[in-house]
């Protein structure tokens, strides 16, 4: 697309920062153009037409003008506010995590559609219950879409079968107890978790109660995909139980 040229698009705000005196940058995972970085010109006035319609977590129709560096915003409209998850801190700490997790992956101006995808969901998901698993589960689907899913039916070390003795977020999968120098404990329920959210059982344990396995299988996520995009992720470590 040429530079200075109009364009539409829908997505998440990601994340925002302040510009100069009046003015923020926004960044937004775009349905189509993927992460995209624009100015929103005079959004810190009181008389801004954009107010709150471009705060983290909305999802909003745009209007944008293509630039070298950075787009520039000059029409917003309000798609969802997800309100039921703002008013909640428990959810607002579970959606934060998967806005800087999306933000962590995806590549700017390149269409990533399935990220567009699943950020919705688990928003749409936060929005109708506090789903407890999200974030764990979001980071198992994630890593399996990005070509990362963990190994759980041997041992990514020597293949053995079925003598599972803990998990290894730098291999990638569960190692049995000759391998397991280094690795992380795993419970036989966690195991079990994680293989159910990868299995196609994931509606079935978002709705469920949280348990023990529920937390160990979010800290192994976590690790495991912090260890992959080779960066520590500040709303992951809020979450740590």
């Amino acid at each position: 697309m040429a530079r200075g040229q109009l364009y539409r698009d829908r997505g998440v705000v990601l994340r925002t920062h302040k510009l100069g005196e009046a003015d923020r940058i926004v960044v937004i995972m775009g349905a189509e153009r993927g992460k995209i970085r624009a100015v929103a010109k005079g959004i810190r006035r009181t008389s801004s037409k954009f107010g709150a319609r471009l705060e983290p977590l909305s999802h909003v129709s745009l209007q944008l003008v293509e630039g070298r560096d950075l787009d520039t915003v000059t029409q917003v409209e309000t798609v969802d506010p997800h309100r039921a998850v703002r008013e909640d801190l428990d959810r607002l700490g579970r959606a934060t995590a998967l806005l800087e997790t999306v933000d962590a992956i995806a590549p700017e101006r390149e269409p990533a559609p399935h990220l567009y995808r699943m950020l919705c969901g688990g928003l749409a998901t936060l929005a109708a219950q506090d789903a407890p698993a999200v974030v764990g589960s979001f980071l198992w689907k994630l890593l399996a879409v990005e070509g990362l899913e963990p190994v759980l039916d041997h041992c990514v070390s020597c293949g053995s079968v079925g003598d599972v003795g803990g998990f290894s977020p730098e291999h990638g999968g569960v190692v049995c107890r000759s391998c397991r120098a280094g690795a992380q404990p795993l419970s036989a329920e966690a195991l079990m978790l994680i293989g159910r959210v990868l299995g196609g059982d994931l509606v079935a344990v978002l709705a469920e109660e949280p348990t023990a396995a529920t937390w160990e299988s979010e800290r192994l996520a976590a690790r495991t995909f912090e260890h992959q995009m080779e960066r520590r992720l500040r709303s992951l470590q809020v979450l740590g139980r």
